[in-house]
């Protein structure tokens, strides 16, 4: 118990120096109804690098699975065509990204997927659902 208890507080004294990068907001916000969005938004708590970043936003099928579809949209090349915002291409460093959806989205759920690289050097990925009526 003791080396656990010693292993927790050497981890909680670490955490801070390797915090990984954290969305801290995303609009539309998750499970909101909303009409059809212009853009996405992903505000992070810290600068990432574009370059090293992924971003899509893609239907999502009824019935399914969400961390599937998450783990399939990320791995997919050559996709411009089955995504709802326009592939941007994304340069620099910024806190902040905004993605150009298309024009006139359907009604249904659209899950929004993201990878980007921490300062520590570690991939982080997450994924928000969002319905338009």
């Amino acid at each position: 118990p003791m080396r656990f208890l010693l292993a927790l507080l050497a981890a909680l004294s670490l955490g801070a120096a390797f915090a990984h990068t954290q969305v801290t907001a995303v609009t539309p916000r998750a499970h909101a109804r909303v009409t059809a969005p212009k853009t996405v938004t992903l505000t992070f708590d810290e600068p990432i690098t574009l370059r090293f970043a992924t971003f899509k936003v893609v239907p999502l099928p009824a019935g399914a699975d969400v961390e599937q579809t998450a783990a399939a949209a990320l791995a997919r090349r050559d996709d411009a065509a089955l995504r709802a915002d326009t592939a941007p291409a994304l340069s620099g460093m910024a806190a902040r990204v905004q993605l150009p959806l298309h024009a006139g989205l359907k009604p249904g759920a659209y899950l929004i997927v993201w990878r980007v690289v921490s300062d520590d050097g570690h991939p982080v990925s997450g994924h928000s659902v969002f319905w338009v009526q």
